[in-house]
Protein backbone atom coordinates (compact mmCIF):
# COMPACT_ATOMS: atom_id res chain seq x y z
CA UNK A 1 0.00 0.00 0.00
CA UNK A 2 1.03 3.61 -0.81
CA UNK A 3 0.65 6.83 0.64
CA UNK A 4 2.33 10.31 -0.39
CA UNK A 5 3.56 13.18 1.51
CA UNK A 6 4.67 16.54 -0.22
CA UNK A 7 6.01 19.84 1.56
CA UNK A 8 6.69 23.05 0.16
CA UNK A 9 8.51 24.73 3.49
CA UNK A 10 11.86 23.45 3.56
CA UNK A 11 15.36 23.95 1.38
CA UNK A 12 17.63 22.25 -0.77
CA UNK A 13 21.26 22.82 -0.31
CA UNK A 14 23.14 21.87 -3.49
CA UNK A 15 27.11 20.95 -2.36
CA UNK A 16 29.82 19.65 -4.95
CA UNK A 17 31.12 16.63 -4.35
CA UNK A 18 28.44 13.99 -4.40
CA UNK A 19 29.53 11.00 -4.77
CA UNK A 20 29.63 8.57 -7.85
CA UNK A 21 28.20 6.01 -7.97
CA UNK A 22 31.30 3.44 -7.36
CA UNK A 23 32.12 1.31 -4.46
CA UNK A 24 35.18 0.22 -3.16
CA UNK A 25 36.02 -1.59 -0.07
CA UNK A 26 37.92 0.54 2.27
CA UNK A 27 41.32 -0.62 3.65
CA UNK A 28 40.96 -2.32 7.28
CA UNK A 29 42.04 -0.04 10.26
CA UNK A 30 44.91 -1.02 12.76
CA UNK A 31 42.09 0.29 15.26
CA UNK A 32 38.97 0.62 16.09
CA UNK A 33 37.37 2.93 18.64
CA UNK A 34 33.83 2.93 20.46
CA UNK A 35 32.46 6.03 22.05
CA UNK A 36 29.95 5.62 24.59
CA UNK A 37 28.74 9.55 24.06
CA UNK A 38 27.53 8.43 20.86
CA UNK A 39 24.94 6.35 22.36
CA UNK A 40 23.03 9.35 23.75
CA UNK A 41 21.72 9.14 27.58
CA UNK A 42 23.39 6.21 28.18
CA UNK A 43 25.31 5.38 31.31
CA UNK A 44 28.01 2.86 30.59
CA UNK A 45 29.14 -0.15 32.57
CA UNK A 46 33.04 -1.95 31.49
CA UNK A 47 32.74 -5.60 30.84
CA UNK A 48 36.02 -5.44 29.40
CA UNK A 49 39.61 -5.22 30.84
CA UNK A 50 42.51 -2.90 28.73
CA UNK A 51 44.94 -6.18 27.85
CA UNK A 52 41.97 -8.38 27.39
CA UNK A 53 41.14 -10.22 23.63
CA UNK A 54 37.81 -9.88 22.14
CA UNK A 55 35.96 -11.51 19.20
CA UNK A 56 33.67 -9.27 16.87
CA UNK A 57 29.99 -9.57 18.67
CA UNK A 58 31.63 -9.40 22.26
CA UNK A 59 30.09 -7.26 24.98
CA UNK A 60 32.02 -4.31 25.81
CA UNK A 61 29.72 -2.38 27.97
CA UNK A 62 26.08 -2.30 29.14
CA UNK A 63 23.14 0.22 30.34
CA UNK A 64 23.66 0.65 33.49
CA UNK A 65 19.54 1.36 34.40
CA UNK A 66 18.68 -1.36 31.21
CA UNK A 67 21.11 -3.80 31.72
CA UNK A 68 19.67 -5.71 28.84
CA UNK A 69 21.29 -3.24 26.79
CA UNK A 70 24.57 -4.07 25.74
CA UNK A 71 27.36 -2.81 23.40
CA UNK A 72 29.41 -5.06 21.15
CA UNK A 73 32.83 -5.07 19.68
CA UNK A 74 32.59 -4.17 15.93
CA UNK A 75 35.88 -6.45 15.34
CA UNK A 76 38.39 -8.97 17.21
CA UNK A 77 41.36 -7.56 18.26
CA UNK A 78 42.95 -6.49 21.89
CA UNK A 79 41.28 -3.69 24.25
CA UNK A 80 44.46 -1.69 23.65
CA UNK A 81 43.19 1.66 25.93
CA UNK A 82 40.17 2.64 27.83
CA UNK A 83 40.50 6.77 28.10
CA UNK A 84 38.85 8.26 30.62
CA UNK A 85 37.71 11.82 30.98
CA UNK A 86 36.47 14.00 34.76
CA UNK A 87 35.50 11.86 37.01
CA UNK A 88 36.48 8.87 35.33
CA UNK A 89 34.03 9.58 32.12
CA UNK A 90 34.58 6.46 30.10
CA UNK A 91 35.21 8.47 26.63
CA UNK A 92 37.08 5.83 24.30
CA UNK A 93 37.83 2.42 23.78
CA UNK A 94 40.24 1.49 21.59
CA UNK A 95 40.54 -1.62 20.17
CA UNK A 96 43.62 -3.22 18.23
CA UNK A 97 42.72 -4.85 15.25
CA UNK A 98 43.57 -8.58 14.24
CA UNK A 99 44.38 -9.36 10.59
CA UNK A 100 41.13 -10.46 9.91
CA UNK A 101 38.01 -10.91 12.46
CA UNK A 102 36.72 -13.99 14.55
CA UNK A 103 33.42 -13.44 15.32
CA UNK A 104 31.28 -14.42 18.22
CA UNK A 105 28.62 -17.23 17.35
CA UNK A 106 24.48 -16.10 18.14
CA UNK A 107 22.13 -19.07 18.12
CA UNK A 108 19.98 -17.31 15.08
CA UNK A 109 17.42 -18.81 12.73
CA UNK A 110 14.48 -17.24 10.04
CA UNK A 111 12.12 -14.32 11.88
CA UNK A 112 9.61 -16.75 10.30
CA UNK A 113 9.85 -19.11 13.39
CA UNK A 114 10.93 -17.08 16.33
CA UNK A 115 9.13 -14.97 18.79
CA UNK A 116 9.33 -11.20 19.06
CA UNK A 117 10.95 -12.08 22.49
CA UNK A 118 13.37 -14.23 20.61
CA UNK A 119 14.22 -11.30 18.36
CA UNK A 120 14.56 -8.81 20.62
CA UNK A 121 16.60 -10.75 22.86
CA UNK A 122 18.84 -11.56 20.35
CA UNK A 123 19.31 -7.72 19.21
CA UNK A 124 20.23 -6.89 22.93
CA UNK A 125 22.91 -9.72 23.16
CA UNK A 126 24.16 -8.79 19.39
CA UNK A 127 24.03 -5.46 20.18
CA UNK A 128 21.80 -4.34 17.50
CA UNK A 129 19.25 -2.81 19.45
CA UNK A 130 21.49 -0.07 20.06
CA UNK A 131 20.53 1.02 16.17
CA UNK A 132 16.72 1.49 16.90
CA UNK A 133 15.66 4.80 18.01
CA UNK A 134 12.69 6.28 19.35
CA UNK A 135 10.10 9.19 19.58
CA UNK A 136 9.65 10.97 21.64
CA UNK A 137 13.30 12.10 22.98
CA UNK A 138 14.99 10.80 20.02
CA UNK A 139 17.10 8.27 22.28
CA UNK A 140 17.58 4.49 22.06
CA UNK A 141 14.36 2.63 22.52
CA UNK A 142 13.43 0.72 25.62
CA UNK A 143 13.37 -2.92 25.03
CA UNK A 144 9.96 -3.43 27.53
CA UNK A 145 8.14 -0.78 25.14
CA UNK A 146 5.90 -1.89 22.75
CA UNK A 147 5.61 0.70 19.73
CA UNK A 148 2.57 1.43 18.01
CA UNK A 149 4.73 2.18 14.68
CA UNK A 150 8.21 1.70 13.26
CA UNK A 151 9.54 4.02 10.56
CA UNK A 152 12.14 3.42 8.67
CA UNK A 153 13.48 5.86 5.84
CA UNK A 154 15.30 5.45 2.98
CA UNK A 155 15.06 8.85 1.36
CA UNK A 156 17.92 11.10 2.66
CA UNK A 157 17.52 14.41 1.59
CA UNK A 158 20.16 16.23 3.51
CA UNK A 159 22.93 18.08 1.45
CA UNK A 160 25.18 15.17 -0.58
CA UNK A 161 23.04 12.87 1.36
CA UNK A 162 23.55 8.90 0.82
CA UNK A 163 21.40 7.65 -2.11
CA UNK A 164 20.20 4.28 -0.16
CA UNK A 165 18.67 2.97 -3.56
CA UNK A 166 22.56 2.77 -4.36
CA UNK A 167 24.14 1.60 -1.12
CA UNK A 168 21.96 -0.97 -0.64
CA UNK A 169 21.25 -2.15 -4.26
CA UNK A 170 23.50 -5.76 -3.47
CA UNK A 171 21.78 -6.04 -0.18
CA UNK A 172 17.95 -6.19 -1.22
CA UNK A 173 17.53 -9.84 -0.05
CA UNK A 174 18.99 -8.86 3.46
CA UNK A 175 17.56 -5.33 3.41
CA UNK A 176 13.99 -7.62 3.15
CA UNK A 177 15.24 -10.15 5.98
CA UNK A 178 15.81 -7.56 8.38
CA UNK A 179 12.70 -5.74 7.53
CA UNK A 180 10.45 -9.03 8.14
CA UNK A 181 12.88 -9.48 11.71
CA UNK A 182 11.43 -5.61 12.12
CA UNK A 183 7.96 -6.39 11.51
CA UNK A 184 7.46 -8.51 14.47
CA UNK A 185 8.50 -5.74 17.23
CA UNK A 186 5.48 -4.13 16.87
CA UNK A 187 1.72 -4.83 16.23
CA UNK A 188 1.35 -1.87 14.15
CA UNK A 189 2.34 -0.68 10.75
CA UNK A 190 6.07 -0.47 9.49
CA UNK A 191 6.46 2.55 7.24
CA UNK A 192 9.05 3.11 4.99
CA UNK A 193 9.68 6.41 3.37
CA UNK A 194 11.28 6.26 -0.25
CA UNK A 195 11.92 9.52 -2.78
CA UNK A 196 8.72 10.19 -4.80
CA UNK A 197 10.50 11.29 -7.44
CA UNK A 198 12.90 8.42 -8.27
CA UNK A 199 11.31 4.20 -8.54
CA UNK A 200 13.71 2.17 -6.67
CA UNK A 201 13.02 -1.21 -5.59
CA UNK A 202 12.36 -0.02 -2.14
CA UNK A 203 8.87 0.84 -4.03
CA UNK A 204 8.19 -3.14 -4.34
CA UNK A 205 8.34 -3.81 -0.52
CA UNK A 206 5.40 -6.19 0.30
CA UNK A 207 3.29 -5.90 3.47
CA UNK A 208 4.58 -2.33 4.83
CA UNK A 209 3.32 1.49 4.11
CA UNK A 210 5.04 3.00 1.98
CA UNK A 211 5.38 6.82 1.89
CA UNK A 212 6.48 8.35 -1.41
CA UNK A 213 7.71 12.16 -0.15
CA UNK A 214 8.01 15.05 -2.46
CA UNK A 215 9.77 18.15 -1.49
CA UNK A 216 12.74 19.74 -0.42
CA UNK A 217 14.79 18.63 2.86
CA UNK A 218 13.55 17.88 5.35
CA UNK A 219 11.37 16.15 3.55
CA UNK A 220 13.24 12.74 4.02
CA UNK A 221 13.24 13.17 7.96
CA UNK A 222 11.07 10.55 9.95
CA UNK A 223 9.41 13.25 11.80
CA UNK A 224 7.80 15.01 8.57
CA UNK A 225 5.83 11.48 7.94
CA UNK A 226 5.84 10.73 11.50
CA UNK A 227 3.87 13.87 12.10
CA UNK A 228 1.07 13.14 9.26
CA UNK A 229 0.60 9.16 9.44
CA UNK A 230 1.21 8.43 13.46
CA UNK A 231 1.07 11.51 15.05
CA UNK A 232 2.66 11.06 18.58
CA UNK A 233 0.20 11.84 22.38
CA UNK A 234 1.55 11.33 25.65
CA UNK A 235 2.65 8.04 26.50
CA UNK A 236 3.45 6.76 23.05
CA UNK A 237 6.20 5.39 21.71
CA UNK A 238 7.80 5.04 18.01
CA UNK A 239 10.62 3.20 16.25
CA UNK A 240 12.38 4.60 13.86
CA UNK A 241 16.11 2.48 12.13
CA UNK A 242 18.03 3.50 9.62
CA UNK A 243 17.76 1.38 6.33
CA UNK A 244 21.58 0.46 7.25
CA UNK A 245 21.29 -1.25 10.08
CA UNK A 246 17.66 -2.77 8.57
CA UNK A 247 20.23 -5.02 6.11
CA UNK A 248 22.57 -5.13 9.40
CA UNK A 249 20.13 -7.01 11.04
CA UNK A 250 18.77 -8.99 7.94
CA UNK A 251 22.37 -9.69 7.71
CA UNK A 252 22.72 -10.75 11.56
CA UNK A 253 19.62 -13.58 11.49
CA UNK A 254 21.50 -15.07 8.13
CA UNK A 255 24.76 -15.60 9.63
CA UNK A 256 24.67 -15.39 13.46
CA UNK A 257 27.57 -13.06 13.22
CA UNK A 258 27.83 -9.35 14.39
CA UNK A 259 29.41 -7.78 11.36
CA UNK A 260 28.66 -4.01 10.72
CA UNK A 261 30.18 -3.26 7.54
CA UNK A 262 28.47 -0.47 5.93
CA UNK A 263 28.44 1.22 2.16
CA UNK A 264 29.42 4.93 3.18
CA UNK A 265 29.39 8.06 0.90
CA UNK A 266 32.81 9.49 1.13
CA UNK A 267 31.62 12.98 0.05
CA UNK A 268 32.60 17.02 -0.03
CA UNK A 269 34.31 19.49 -2.40
CA UNK A 270 37.44 18.79 -0.58
CA UNK A 271 37.48 14.62 -1.98
CA UNK A 272 39.32 14.39 -5.02
CA UNK A 273 37.41 11.44 -6.32
CA UNK A 274 33.68 11.63 -3.68
CA UNK A 275 32.17 7.47 -3.75
CA UNK A 276 30.92 5.19 -1.82
CA UNK A 277 33.43 2.61 0.32
CA UNK A 278 32.38 -0.51 2.62
CA UNK A 279 33.64 0.22 6.32
CA UNK A 280 32.82 -0.49 9.94
CA UNK A 281 32.08 2.00 12.33
CA UNK A 282 34.70 3.12 14.54
CA UNK A 283 37.68 2.67 12.30
CA UNK A 284 40.54 4.99 11.94
CA UNK A 285 40.61 7.46 9.16
CA UNK A 286 43.64 9.05 8.53
CA UNK A 287 45.26 6.56 6.62
CA UNK A 288 42.67 6.00 4.68
CA UNK A 289 41.47 9.93 4.21
CA UNK A 290 45.61 10.51 3.48
CA UNK A 291 45.61 10.57 -0.31
CA UNK A 292 41.76 11.42 -1.29
CA UNK A 293 41.59 15.23 -0.26
CA UNK A 294 42.85 18.02 -1.89
CA UNK A 295 45.19 20.37 -0.62
CA UNK A 296 44.33 23.01 1.92
CA UNK A 297 42.63 22.90 5.53
CA UNK A 298 39.29 20.79 5.68
CA UNK A 299 36.63 20.61 8.05
CA UNK A 300 36.17 16.13 8.51
CA UNK A 301 32.72 15.64 9.40
CA UNK A 302 31.31 12.39 10.65
CA UNK A 303 27.61 12.71 8.73
CA UNK A 304 26.41 15.15 6.89
CA UNK A 305 27.07 19.22 6.84
CA UNK A 306 24.07 19.75 8.94
CA UNK A 307 23.93 17.56 11.49
CA UNK A 308 27.13 15.34 11.64
CA UNK A 309 30.04 15.82 14.33
CA UNK A 310 33.16 17.48 13.77
CA UNK A 311 35.95 14.58 13.91
CA UNK A 312 38.59 16.85 12.35
CA UNK A 313 40.97 15.48 15.20
CA UNK A 314 40.34 12.17 15.66
CA UNK A 315 39.06 11.06 12.98
CA UNK A 316 37.10 7.71 13.45
CA UNK A 317 34.02 7.24 11.78
CA UNK A 318 30.93 7.61 14.29
CA UNK A 319 28.45 4.29 15.26
CA UNK A 320 25.10 6.00 13.60
CA UNK A 321 26.66 7.98 10.55
CA UNK A 322 26.44 6.19 6.71
CA UNK A 323 28.27 9.28 5.58
CA UNK A 324 32.14 10.90 5.90
CA UNK A 325 31.60 14.82 4.47
CA UNK A 326 34.95 16.98 3.46
CA UNK A 327 34.51 20.62 3.22
CA UNK A 328 36.86 23.80 3.09
CA UNK A 329 37.71 24.63 6.66
CA UNK A 330 37.00 28.41 6.32
CA UNK A 331 39.73 29.63 8.27
CA UNK A 332 40.85 32.55 6.08
CA UNK A 333 39.92 36.19 6.24
CA UNK A 334 37.27 37.51 4.18
CA UNK A 335 37.35 41.05 2.94
CA UNK A 336 33.61 42.30 4.11
CA UNK A 337 32.79 38.52 4.64
CA UNK A 338 30.35 38.99 6.91
CA UNK A 339 27.93 40.31 3.96
CA UNK A 340 25.92 37.50 1.86
CA UNK A 341 26.71 38.70 -2.05
CA UNK A 342 30.52 39.21 -1.78
CA UNK A 343 33.05 36.28 -2.86
CA UNK A 344 32.48 33.51 -5.03
CA UNK A 345 30.54 30.25 -3.76
CA UNK A 346 28.31 32.26 -1.27
CA UNK A 347 24.35 31.08 -0.69
CA UNK A 348 22.33 33.41 0.64
CA UNK A 349 18.78 32.36 1.93
CA UNK A 350 17.05 35.58 1.09
CA UNK A 351 18.52 35.12 -2.65
CA UNK A 352 21.10 38.44 -2.57
CA UNK A 353 23.42 38.20 -5.13
CA UNK A 354 24.37 35.42 -7.91
CA UNK A 355 23.82 32.41 -6.40
CA UNK A 356 25.60 29.42 -8.33
CA UNK A 357 24.06 25.97 -9.77
CA UNK A 358 26.39 23.88 -7.40
CA UNK A 359 28.36 25.82 -3.81
CA UNK A 360 31.45 25.22 -2.65
CA UNK A 361 30.85 25.93 1.12
CA UNK A 362 33.27 26.05 4.13
CA UNK A 363 32.44 25.82 7.90
CA UNK A 364 32.66 29.44 8.05
CA UNK A 365 29.70 30.88 10.44
CA UNK A 366 30.04 34.56 8.82
CA UNK A 367 29.11 36.20 12.23
CA UNK A 368 28.61 35.33 15.69
CA UNK A 369 25.87 35.19 18.08
CA UNK A 370 23.33 37.82 18.31
CA UNK A 371 19.82 38.86 19.90
CA UNK A 372 17.07 35.91 19.19
CA UNK A 373 14.43 37.52 17.82
CA UNK A 374 11.04 36.61 16.10
CA UNK A 375 11.18 37.17 12.14
CA UNK A 376 9.40 34.34 10.76
CA UNK A 377 12.63 33.16 9.15
CA UNK A 378 12.59 29.85 10.64
CA UNK A 379 9.01 29.07 9.79
CA UNK A 380 9.75 29.57 6.04
CA UNK A 381 11.93 25.92 6.15
CA UNK A 382 9.62 24.14 8.94
CA UNK A 383 7.43 22.07 7.90
CA UNK A 384 5.86 20.60 10.42
CA UNK A 385 3.14 22.27 12.00
CA UNK A 386 4.98 23.93 15.05
CA UNK A 387 6.24 27.55 16.18
CA UNK A 388 9.38 27.09 16.18
CA UNK A 389 10.64 29.89 17.83
CA UNK A 390 7.97 29.50 20.89
CA UNK A 391 9.14 26.45 21.34
CA UNK A 392 13.02 27.15 20.97
CA UNK A 393 12.09 29.98 23.94
CA UNK A 394 10.21 27.21 25.91
CA UNK A 395 13.73 24.86 26.12
CA UNK A 396 15.65 27.73 26.38
CA UNK A 397 13.98 28.44 29.45
CA UNK A 398 13.10 24.90 30.41
CA UNK A 399 9.41 25.33 30.38
CA UNK A 400 7.90 22.02 30.93
CA UNK A 401 4.29 22.52 29.72
CA UNK A 402 4.85 24.54 27.10
CA UNK A 403 7.22 22.13 25.31
CA UNK A 404 5.01 19.58 25.35
CA UNK A 405 1.70 21.87 24.05
CA UNK A 406 4.51 23.26 21.43
CA UNK A 407 4.72 19.74 20.07
CA UNK A 408 8.57 18.91 21.77
CA UNK A 409 7.07 15.34 21.93
CA UNK A 410 7.00 14.81 17.83
CA UNK A 411 10.50 16.37 16.47
CA UNK A 412 14.51 15.48 16.76
CA UNK A 413 17.26 17.93 16.80
CA UNK A 414 17.98 17.26 13.43
CA UNK A 415 14.40 18.91 12.24
CA UNK A 416 16.30 22.05 13.72
CA UNK A 417 19.63 21.46 11.26
CA UNK A 418 18.07 24.12 8.45
CA UNK A 419 16.80 26.66 11.26
CA UNK A 420 20.91 26.88 11.95
CA UNK A 421 21.98 27.17 8.63
CA UNK A 422 19.81 30.54 7.82
CA UNK A 423 19.86 31.39 11.29
CA UNK A 424 20.52 35.56 11.31
CA UNK A 425 21.46 35.15 15.35
CA UNK A 426 23.62 32.58 14.36
CA UNK A 427 22.16 30.32 17.79
CA UNK A 428 22.31 26.61 17.96
CA UNK A 429 18.76 25.32 17.79
CA UNK A 430 19.71 21.72 18.22
CA UNK A 431 21.63 22.34 21.07
CA UNK A 432 18.60 23.78 22.48
CA UNK A 433 16.29 21.18 21.46
CA UNK A 434 18.44 18.16 22.29
CA UNK A 435 18.38 20.38 26.29
CA UNK A 436 14.53 20.53 25.69
CA UNK A 437 14.29 16.75 25.02
CA UNK A 438 16.77 15.76 27.86
CA UNK A 439 14.58 18.02 30.33
CA UNK A 440 10.75 16.12 28.99
CA UNK A 441 12.18 12.54 29.65
CA UNK A 442 13.42 13.33 33.42
CA UNK A 443 9.98 15.39 34.21
CA UNK A 444 7.67 12.62 32.13
CA UNK A 445 9.81 9.51 32.07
Amino acid sequence: MSKQIKISRGLNINLKGKPAFKIADAPRSEKYVVKPVEFYGINPRLTVKQGEHVHAGDPLFYHKYIDRIKFTAPVSGVIEDIIRGHKRKILKIVIKADDTDTFKQFNTAKPEILSREQILNLLLESGLFATIKQRPYDIIAHPDDRPKAIFISTFDSAPLGVDYAFALKNKMKTFENGLKTVKKLTEGKVYVIVNGETATDFYKLPDVEIIKAFGPHPVGNVSVSIEKFEPISKGDRIWTINPADVALIGEFFETGHYNPFRTVALAGSQVKEPMYYNIKPGAGLSSFLKDKLKDGDSRIISGNVLTGADITKDKFLNFYDNEITVIPLGNKPKFMGWLPFFGKNRKSFYNFGLTPKELDLDASLYGEERAFVMNEEYESVMPLDIYPVHLLKAALTGDVEKMEQLGILEVAPEDFALLDYISSSKIDTQELIRKGLDIMQVEMG
